[in-house]
């Protein structure tokens, strides 16, 4: 850099530091802002320098010889050849710069001539600085000499050396020993190479003969290796290895002085021979070894890297075998190159002053300090204010004459330091070099620094006025550093203001002003929390900040993931978005997981807060899949499990796949815990496998790892034999033998076969044995229901399986021969018996027990003697017992039942029937109760009887209240009809216009039963009014208060508007018509609906009674609305007419529109109810044929037995209408039988939910049977819809 001139000024202020570590030379210059006013003269100071050992590698094009330097005025330079002139601009062959000392040794010819030690010189006329020491390096090829080498003969048993004797070049050097074909010699406790390079063997053995022992040096600096001539090596073989004591082959004598420099790696050596092969150990005397100490080269070698001033002292090896030892002792030196403990510093001092410069270094030896001033020895250039004071020049007086480059050397054997120390002698006025009026912005509780630098000679005094206060700024808040900055402590709102630094000294004085604003802080109010979130969804962060409003166009809110800025660029392709201070990662991916940090920033402060977003997903596939521990029939699987990316692996799923049966078809063959990353996997022979693994956590199971190479096992015998040995007797003298086949992979060999045996239990006999590819076999001839001991062996070509378990079993059996005595019924209550029977004998049963059967039939009802045969109906109870309950009975009719047995045949014959009655019981509900006269004070009803009466009526219960529609109602009256022919009643004295509810309930002498119920509106005129003209709504709860909630308000004229007639809606998916007839005077009212009761309630405009109609529209599909008739605007308890309305769904046909209306649709449904009318009537003759009823009753009560129970499907399946059993059902060896196996089962008599009770009979409400339903099914789907 180059600097003007300036008159009147000759001076220089600059550092330069250099040390041998070629550091980058440093200095401190004249600011700019002093040159823009006035031109300084500055002392030289270099910049730029070679390294201290320049090496002429021959790959290199060229080698640059750097100096560079400034001052003012621009320095010269020049160089020093091995302490000689050197002159580059007289040789051709270098290449020089203009304006620099530079100079470029090109790679071509000889370069052995430039070899040698430089020094660069920049000086100027203030003065002269140097650089250190530059070597030029020019490396020669390293070779081995051309030898002709005798071979090494030794005995066997003694020891040997090969000698290496590496070239010399340019560190480092790497030595090897190989074979001519580049095999490394193996060197082990016996055989090792020393630090020299050199072979050493502790003793020799008889495959150490060999021809072609070659050492190799490897130069990588210079990218060379060298061969030495190949050796060989004799061994002679003797009859017996004489053994010895340890001798030391590496070092000789008794101890070896080590000397390194601080930082240097200590290596020492102990290389010994004898036999048995010696052992090397290593210790400090009086001190443990250096824990950083390491042992290498099979305990000959210790290392003990950069070492300080404690690792010196006395080291010792010991070497030893079982006939003795040799020890060698290293006393370790440890020296220091030459450090600053203080180094020159460059210094600015006004004319006048007593100026030192201290220069001071540490070493081992110490250092010596020489100086120098401009490049010149002190003692060289004289001085008579200058004086040398041990580490220290001191320069009296100084005048602008004395403005030099100092240089301190310090150096010992280890190392040079060398530094220049610019020292200017000048006098200049305060020059402040801060801008004037500088505005600061300060955080409220935060510190602030104000500047003011300023450049003078002498140094000046700066001090700090606020608001043109002459007093100096002070307080324990503040502090004036030695910049001339002004620090504030924990701001204030007070001290803001306006701000003066005044600069002055001997030569005169200057002075800024600053503005200084107080701003309120920002805060993070709301931090983003840490989250945790599944992968490929979306994940939101939060932060929400406080700050100053001033800042309000310059504040910022930024997110960073792990310490980056996130860029946002809201295209489509970007997931990240921010709005309103929420960051959105849209489809979050594994890369997404990390520290998120909201950034809330201003011009003068920022607030940062933090959280952790953590990415959920399964578990990957595990990695690096190993079979080892190969076995007959099991193999260890190890494995690396993947990442479980936030969610602890809860077990591995292992698979597997096999060529032969299934191929590309896996299964799962184990699971083990997810702290587990092995298992042995237990295998069938003769089967080629493939493994996989895939780990599971609470998010689901991670995809499955690549498979391992396939493994087979050899063939075997069977590990198991077949299970689930089931044996059937589907006919009374047979025994069929089924059972589960061995899978395929589980037959361990080829030629798999069974082994059938059976013999009866009950006797003395051999085991009868079968051979059988199949899995079944039939044993016929056998004796009825009798037990038999059956087992079953597998065999293939290896051998047979494992001893089979024997199984009992019975041949077929045949139907019951008994019934059961003593059948008695006992009546509970009117509608529930309970029936008990004596146990049918285990010798009568002819096969396992199954349960018994109880069919039952109505007579008749009690009410008239009409007898009339009811449908029968059959219970089937399971296992061994003696008594169940029947549920669901006609109250006040006669029944009949029958209890029989069954087993896997069939059942038995009936009991003799035994008849019982019911008592009476309460009413069905009435069928029909309806309004059907409405006038202003009374009501007419009608009804029918029950169509059960469960007895014989008494009477009914009328009851009736005021309602109006409001949560209050009027007090509920009774009306008691006592005569049973009574089906219309009127009530009376009833308030006009208002709602009433009415409550029917049929009587006998049990009580009265459920209740029926209806509402309806008196009128206002005496007019009569049929009740299907008036809006009517039928309660939706059947059951009447049992007492009013409160008392009714009566009704007044002036808050009801004349009843409307014919009150009807229409409604649509989307609209509903509300359509009326006036019943009086012309009057205003409004229509009020709601959707689902939801309490919100919309009114329409005003509408009078003379227009008959108003739609609804807006209406949602498929919703329940409540519409209301109302006198006035506000929805109260003072409706008219109120309903309760459902839109259509979207897309249903509109009324008139379905295909019920369709002729084609009609005409098909006349077909096919008279097509079922026609097949009905069919089964009826058929059902008939028999003749009247008391043949068929004799059949019902006396079934046939030989016709029952011929099939063997037909087990526990039971009809309604006459004793064959249904197909379809199976007996187990378990003698259970399953509910679900009966024709009859429970679910045919009861709603939905059918369970026993302590006595085994089941709890529900019988229905009629299969057919009937059956029937009623038929019906439901000719009728044609509404």
């Amino acid at each position: 850099m180059r600097s003007q001139r300036s008159l009147g000024f000759v001076a220089a202020l600059g550092v330069i530091t250099c040390i041998c570590a070629f550091h980058t030379t440093a200095a401190i210059d004249i600011p700019l802002e002093v040159l823009g006013h006035v031109n300084i003269e500055q002392l030289p100071t270099i910049t730029a320098q070679s390294p201290s050992s320049l090496i002429a590698f021959p790959f290199d094009e060229s080698f640059p010889m750097t100096c560079e330097a400034k001052g003012n005025p621009e320095p010269e330079f020049r160089w020093t050849k091995n302490g000689q002139e050197f002159d580059p601009f007289l040789d051709p062959r270098l290449m020089k710069e203009e304006d620099s000392g530079t100079f470029v040794i090109p790679n071509n010819g000889n370069l052995t001539v430039y070899q040698g030690i430089y020094r660069c010189y920049a000086s100027n006329r203030l003065g002269t600085a140097i650089s250190k020491e530059i070597e030029f390096i020019v490396p020669h090829v390293p070779k081995f000499p051309k030898e002709t080498l005798d071979p090494v003969e030794v005995e066997e048993g003694q020891a040997f050396v090969l000698q290496c004797n590496p070239p010399q070049g340019i560190p480092p050097l790497q030595i090897y020993w190989m074979t001519i074909s580049l095999q490394h010699i193996e060197q082990d406790e016996r055989v090792s190479m020393g630090l020299n390079g050199d072979l050493y063997f502790s003793h020799a053995v008889e495959k150490d003969s060999r021809r072609d022992y070659c050492c190799f040096a490897a130069f990588p600096r210079i990218r060379t290796i060298v061969q030495k001539t190949a050796m060989s090596v004799i061994v002679k073989t003797t009859n017996a290895i004489l053994q010895r004591r340890p001798s030391l082959l590496m070092p000789s004598g008794v101890k070896t002085e080590t000397l390194l420099v601080k930082g240097e790696d200590l290596k020492l050596e102990c290389i010994a021979e004898g036999f048995p092969t010696p052992q090397v150990e290593w210790v400090k005397m009086g001190h443990q070894l250096p824990s950083k100490a390491k042992v290498e080269n099979h305990g000959k070698l210790l290392i003990v890297p950069r070492v300080e001033q404690e690792d010196s002292g006395k080291y010792m090896c010991k070497a030893k075998n079982t006939l003795g030892e040799a020890v060698h002792y290293f006393p370790v030196t440890v020296e220091e190159p030459p450090e600053w403990v203080s180094e020159p510093e460059s210094q600015l001092s006004m004319i006048g002053s007593n100026v030192l410069i201290k220069c001071s270094a540490s070493g081992t030896p110490q250092p010596i300090i020489t100086w120098r001033m401009n490049g010149v020895p002190l003692q060289e250039a004289p001085a008579a204010n200058r004086k040398v004071l041990d580490d220290t020049v001191l320069l009296r007086n100084a005048q602008s004459s004395d403005s030099a480059v100092y240089q301190c050397e310090a150096s010992n054997r280890h190392g040079t330091l060398l530094s220049n120390a610019n020292i200017m002698i000048m006098n200049v006025p305060p020059m402040v070099l801060t801008s004037e009026g500088e505005e600061y912005s300060a955080v409220d509780g935060k510190a602030v620094l104000m500047h003011c630098k300023v450049f003078s000679s002498p140094p000046s005094m700066i001090t700090w006025s606020k608001d043109d206060s002459s007093e100096s700024v002070e307080g324990p808040r503040v502090t004036v550093h030695d910049n001339g900055s002004l620090e504030i402590y924990r701001v204030e709102k007070e001290d803001a203001g306006q701000y003066t630094c005044l600069a002055k000294n001997t030569e005169g004085s200057a002075a800024i002003d600053a503005t200084l604003n107080v701003k309120d802080p920002t805060r993070i109010a709301v931090p983003p929390e840490n989250l945790q979130i599944l992968k490929g969804t979306t994940a939101e962060l939060s932060c929400l900040a406080e700050y100053d409003k001033s800042f309000s166009n310059d504040f910022e809110l930024l997110w960073e993931k792990d310490d980056m800025e996130i860029s946002l660029n809201y295209t489509e392709n970007s997931r990240y978005f921010v709005e309103d201070g929420i960051l959105q990662i849209i489809n979050v991916s594994h890369g997404d997981q990390g520290v998120y940090t909201c950034v809330a920033r201003t011009p003068v402060d920022q607030d940062t807060a933090s959280a952790l977003l953590m990415v959920q997903d399964v578990p990957d596939a595990p990695e690096y899949l190993v079979l080892s521990e190969h076995k007959s029939k099991s193999v260890k699987l190890k494995w690396i499990p993947g990442d479980d990316h936030n969610s602890t692996t809860t077990e591995f799923i292992i698979e597997y796949e096999e060529s032969q049966w299934e191929p590309g078809n896996w299964k799962e063959l184990l699971r083990v815990p997810g702290n587990h990353n092995s298992a042995v996997l237990k295998l069938h022979g003769h089967v080629d496998y493939c493994f996989r693994v895939s780990g599971v956590n609470t998010l689901g199971r991670g995809p499955s790892s690549k498979p391992t190479e396939r493994y087979k096992t050899q063939p075997a015998a069977p590990d198991k034999n077949p299970e689930n040995i089931k044996i059937e007797g589907r006919l009374p003298h047979e025994m069929d033998i089924n059972w589960e086949p061995l899978l395929p992979i589980e037959h361990n060999g080829p030629g798999l076969e069974y082994k059938v045996s059976y013999k009866r239990q009950d006797v003395e006999e051999d085991w009868k044995e079968h051979m059988v590819k199949r899995h079944s076999f039939l044993v016929k001839n056998t004796p009825t229901f009798v037990p038999y001991e059956i087992k079953i062996q597998a065999r293939n070509h290896q051998g047979w399986g494992p001893e089979p378990k024997i199984v009992i079993g019975y041949s077929g059996e045949d139907i019951p021969s008994a019934a059961p005595d003593d059948v008695a019924v006992e009546v509970m209550n009117s509608s529930v018996v309970k029936v008990s029977w004596t146990r049918v004998h285990k010798d009568k049963l002819h096969g396992h027990l199954g349960g018994y059967r109880i069919s039952w039939w109505r007579l008749r009802s009690l009410v008239n003697s009409k007898k009339s045969h009811g449908d029968k109906h059959t219970l089937t109870f399971p296992g061994d017992r003696n008594h169940a309950v029947i549920l669901g009975l006609t109250p006040f009719s006669e029944y009949s039942l029958i209890v029989m047995t069954f087993n896997g045949r069939g059942n038995g014959p009936g009991s003799h029937p035994v008849n019982f009655k019911t008592p009476e019981g309460v009413p069905e509900k009435n069928p029909v109760f309806r309004v059907a006269e409405v006038q202003k004070h009374s009501v007419s009803l009608v009804w029918d009887p029950p169509l059960e009466p469960n007895g014989i009526l008494t009477g009914y219960l009328l009851e009736y209240q005021l309602v109006n529609d409001t949560e209050e109602v009027g007090p509920l009256q009774t009306v008691d009809i006592s005569n049973p022919d009574t089906t219309k009643w009127i009530l009376r004295d009833l308030e006009p216009v208002s709602k009433y509810k009415f409550y029917l309930r049929s009587c006998t002498t049990m009580g009265c039963g459920p209740v029926v119920s209806e509402e309806s509106i008196t009128t206002l005129e005496t007019t009569s009014i049929l009740a299907s003209t008036v809006g009517l709504r039928k309660s939706a709860s059947p059951s009447p208060p049992s007492t009013p909630r409160s008392p009714v308000t009566k009704p007044t004229r002036s808050t009801i508007v004349p009843v409307l007639l014919n009150v009807s809606s229409a409604v649509s998916d989307r609209f509903a018509n509300i359509s009326w007839i006036s019943g009086g005077e012309h009057t205003e009212f409004y229509i009020a609906y709601m959707k689902k009761r939801e309490g919100l309630w919309k009114i329409s405009e005003a509408l009078n009674t003379s227009k008959t109609f108003h739609i609804i529209d807006g209406l949602e599909p498929g919703t329940e609305y409540t519409v209301r008739l109302i006198p006035n605007s506000r929805v109260d308890n003072s409706s008219v007419f109120e309903d309760v309305i459902s839109t259509r769904s979207a897309g249903l046909a509109r009324e008139g529109g379905g295909i019920s209306t369709q002729g084609w649709f009609i005409g098909l449904m006349c077909a096919i109810a008279l097509l079922t009318l026609i097949v009905l009537i069919a089964c009826f003759v058929n059902r008939n044929k028999g003749g009247k009823y008391s043949v068929k009753e004799k059949e019902d009560l006396h079934p046939d037995v030989e016709s029952q129970g011929m099939n063997d499907d037909t087990f526990c399946e039971y009809s309604d209408n006459d004793e064959k059993p249904l197909k379809g059902s199976q007996h187990s060896l378990s003698r259970e039988i399953k509910a679900g196996d009966s024709g009859d089962s429970l679910v045919d008599y009861g709603d939905e939910d059918v369970q026993f009770n302590e006595d085994g009979s089941f709890i529900g409400e019988y229905a009629g049977r299969k057919e009937k339903r059956v029937s009623a099914e038929i019906k439901a789907t000719v009728q044609t819809p509404a």
